[in-house]
């Protein structure tokens, strides 16, 4: 018993990957992308959206793969903005980081990763881009409400 508190007491202060572990852009994300609709437990669990979706190492960091490059380049052409909606528009402008031919807002909404061109639908395009489009396409990602303009504005 006298381990097992110890053990405890780190999860509950998120030292062994909880909340307070998963950094801030990360977390935004994956509500933002509704990705937490698939798991209750999202805050606990690095499976959801792993760091290799925006960076090339699996633990984060430099250097970035060519989706988190294009975040780079939103903020960099939008510095007031915030994070959901630099992620927003990098989505809303249709690229295709990785250049799979699948864009970059098609994929996410398939759940592969949108800087590996490694990772795509198994699906056509035109099938997939369907399914997103019924879905709402880029509007359903767009910021939560209260972060539609840019700070400062």
């Amino acid at each position: 018993m006298r381990r097992i508190l110890p053990l405890l007491a780190a999860a509950a202060l998120g030292t062994l990957g909880g909340t307070l572990a998963m950094p801030q852009f990360r977390a935004a994300a994956i509500v933002q992308l509704h990705y937490d609709r698939l798991d209750p437990l999202w805050q606990y669990s690095g499976k959801v959206m792993s760091c290799t979706f925006c960076h090339v190492g699996k633990g984060g960091g430099a250097p970035w793969n060519p989706f988190g490059q294009a975040l780079q380049k939103g903020f960099a052409s939008n510095p007031r903005a915030n994070f959901s909606q630099v992620l927003s528009a990098v989505l809303q402008a249709n690229g295709d980081a990785d250049g799979d031919g699948y864009p970059d807002a098609v994929e996410i909404f398939a759940r592969t990763l949108p800087g590996d061109p490694a990772s795509h639908p198994d699906r056509p395009l035109a099938e997939v881009q369907a399914e997103y489009d019924a879905a709402g396409g880029a509007a359903q990602y767009a910021p939560p409400k209260g972060q539609g303009a840019p700070k400062g504005r």
